[in-house]
């Protein structure tokens, strides 16, 4: 295909030496430290063959040492103070696993400030403090690496920033929590209410004895925010997410949802408009056809809309040990990769180089567009179309109206409403003022249809 002039091939010269192994210094050896333990002994051989060097781990920080050394035994240097290992001359690559905002933030930019590469799982730390570690990081030419903080072991933010960097991204949507997509599918498959379904997937470790980052949509929003930054060249938004949990949903309304073909999964979708971009959490009725909807359990899904790609979807586990550690050694062995890479020619840390980086305004809720669910109870079955034609009337268009037919013990008939799409501002002035109407006999129920093509 391309007729460049024949040239002898001479051997390259021999490397006597064999390549320096990249250095790894973790703090925190709890679950998914303890898995990136046993994965790097495990596969060592295999990991430096796509490294190109050897990954060794020499140090180690951890509140518990005999734990800690039950884990790593002898071999590996144990020490209290994470700092140790932030700033330890004989570490290249600091591994953050330990959680949390506060001091997790201090040990990265102690690292970053001396020269070291970061690779950490914490979403919660880079949706926080994102921006300014980042920031650091471009200043002193090291890499902050985060594949295990976004879906575990799918590794959608190497398909972001590499895998479709050809394309323009129109909207990227995903199960990206693990907790609540079990507690739904429980309640879809078995027809548990939330409060049964939590305390199944708490006495099965899925859920924390305080499980309110998950219930309530926390955890996934860290989330969004980087994928949301990766899809779109934007800044890392937390604080400008939408977030709605699922500890109101009702057992009825996903057997409605069922009734109507549809499934309700807790979702985070980042659309782009020609306005800015959405950034919303929110359990949403998905059709029961769409593989979004088949994605149950544990399980993590993510779709990515791309003008060129179309639609990709990605699929695997949204917990474990070593499910992480896979996405964290990943990482590790992007970074034995950088050496003698000089920092522009690097893979941006959110996919887009600093100067073109844009910042797109996020949309307030009244202003996001979209088809909803609602449950209207109602005092008559005759009482439908009266309601349907109030509907219309305050610009809230109908798809279809029908009573739900589902084996609860309501005290009146419930109407089932799928709207067409509508201004997230103009359906809640409709439904407050619906509520007060004399042939509606109580609350409202609203959520979210997504299509998702």
């Amino acid at each position: 295909m391309y007729r460049d002039p024949v040239q002898s091939l001479e051997p390259l010269p021999s490397r006597s030496a064999a390549p320096r192994a990249l250095r790894v210094g973790m703090i925190g050896i709890g679950t998914v430290g303890a898995g990136t333990f046993r994965v790097l002994a495990r596969n060592q051989a295999d990991i430096a063959g796509r490294a190109g060097r050897p990954i060794e781990l020499v140090m180690v920080a951890a509140r518990n040492l005999e734990r800690a050394a039950s884990i790593v035994g002898g071999a590996v240097p144990l020490t209290d103070d994470p700092l140790r290992v932030a700033t330890h001359p004989d570490v290249d690559v600091v591994v953050e696993v330990a959680g949390g905002t506060g001091p997790a933030r201090d040990w990265v930019l102690a690292a970053i400030a001396h020269g070291k590469h970061v690779v950490t799982a914490n979403k919660a730390l880079l949706a926080v403090h994102g921006a300014e570690i980042f920031a650091a990081a471009r200043q002193h030419g090291v890499a902050v690496a985060y594949e295990g903080a976004v879906a575990v072991s799918i590794p959608i933010v190497k398909a972001l920033r590499e895998g479709l960097t050809a394309n323009r991204i129109e909207w990227v949507a995903g199960i990206i929590n693990g907790t609540t997509n079990f507690i739904l599918s429980k309640m879809e498959g078995e027809g548990l209410d939330f409060a049964v379904a939590l305390a199944e997937a708490q006495s099965l470790g899925y859920a924390e004895a305080d499980p309110s980052f998950d219930i309530e949509g926390i955890d996934a929003a860290h989330k969004l925010t980087l994928l949301a930054a990766n899809a779109f060249g934007t800044s890392v938004r937390f604080g400008d997410v939408q977030v709605e949990g699922i500890t109101s949903l009702q057992r009825m309304d996903v057997a409605c949802a069922a009734q109507l073909g549809f499934r309700i999964k807790l979702l985070g979708v980042a659309r782009r408009t020609a306005e800015g971009m959405e950034l919303r959490v929110q359990p949403a009725l998905v059709p029961a056809s769409h593989l979004m909807a088949h994605v149950n359990g544990s399980m993590n899904g993510i779709m990515v809309k791309g003008d060129a790609a179309g639609v990709t979807m990605y699929y695997g586990a949204g917990a474990g040990s070593e499910q992480t550690a896979s996405a964290v050694i990943a990482d590790l062995v992007d970074v034995a990769r950088l050496d003698g890479t000089h920092a522009a020619q690097r893979v941006p840390h959110l996919g887009f180089h600093a100067h073109a980086m844009r910042a797109l305004p996020v949309l307030p809720r009244a202003a996001t567009c979209s088809s909803h669910y609602l449950r209207v109870p109602v005092h008559a079955a005759g009482d439908i179309e009266a309601v349907s034609e109030w509907l219309a009337e305050q610009q809230v268009p109908v798809r279809q109206a029908t009573l739900a037919a589902v084996a609860e013990a309501a005290t009146c008939p419930q109407m089932l409403v799928l709207t067409q799409p509508v201004r997230q501002g103009a359906l809640d002035s409709a439904l407050r003022a619906l509520e007060a109407h004399p042939q509606v006999a109580g609350k409202i129920t609203a959520l979210r249809v997504e299509e998702l093509a």
